[in-house]
């Protein structure tokens, strides 16, 4: 999908109330334009970009008095674009964990769901090619992972050691409650890069920012 740049009046916009509309249900260019009073050209315009930035799609065909017409649908990609509860329910989740575990227990798990992110979102963003190569190319890997998930990453070094820095916590929401998420985001970098990871991460600055060092590992 081509990165879209979306404010947050994208939804007040033409093209977010047409992509609001075909949440509910696909809809032909005729539908779309009696529902916005815009012209079908207008609407074909607006189309055209929205399957550019690959938010809206050709779906079915729907019959007409004249011809048939073809009904638009989102994209999987789309439903990104639209508000989602998760930070609220992982907060309650960590919150009823941490009562129900001992911190070693809990500090266990976080790094057992880092390792199995690590390993899914390594397969759906890292190039086939990263497998063996050296360190340098899986930490720049595991940045884009990172980006993927929400952060900001760069990439910087310190000595022998990269440093990945993000201003944009992926998990910020349930970070600034539960520091313990860090380890999740630290075990994902060592899942990714097989480098030893240290995490480093400002959780007191508003909002969180993520940084992680990581190194070769000593060898045996």
């Amino acid at each position: 999908m081509k990165e879209t740049k979306l404010g947050e009046r994208f939804f007040d916009s033409t093209r977010g109330r047409i992509v609001s509309l075909l949440r509910s249900e696909s809809r032909t260019v005729n539908e779309l334009a009696e529902e916005l009073d815009l012209t079908d050209n207008a609407v074909r315009a607006h189309l055209l970009t929205l399957e550019r930035d690959g938010l809206v799609k050709q779906g079915g065909i729907q019959r007409g008095r004249r011809k048939p017409h073809f009904a638009y649908e989102l994209t999987t990609e789309a439903e990104s674009l639209f508000p989602k509860s998760y930070d609220t329910v992982l907060k309650v989740l960590l919150s009823v964990l941490k009562e129900r575990m001992t911190p070693e227990t809990l500090g266990d798990v976080l790094r057992e769901v880092g390792q199995e992110v690590g390993r899914k979102a390594a397969a759906a963003h890292m190039p086939a090619n990263t497998q063996g190569s050296n360190l340098l190319a899986k930490v720049e890997a595991a940045a884009k992972v990172l980006e993927a998930l929400g952060g900001a990453p760069r990439l910087g070094k310190e000595g022998d050691k990269i440093m990945i820095q993000s201003g944009s916590c992926p998990f910020a929401t349930a970070v600034e409650s539960h520091p313990e998420m860090c380890k999740v985001a630290e075990t994902l970098v060592a899942q990714i890069t097989g480098g030893r990871v240290r995490e480093k991460c400002d959780n007191a600055a508003v909002p969180p920012r993520c940084s992680f060092e990581v190194a070769e590992k000593k060898k045996r």
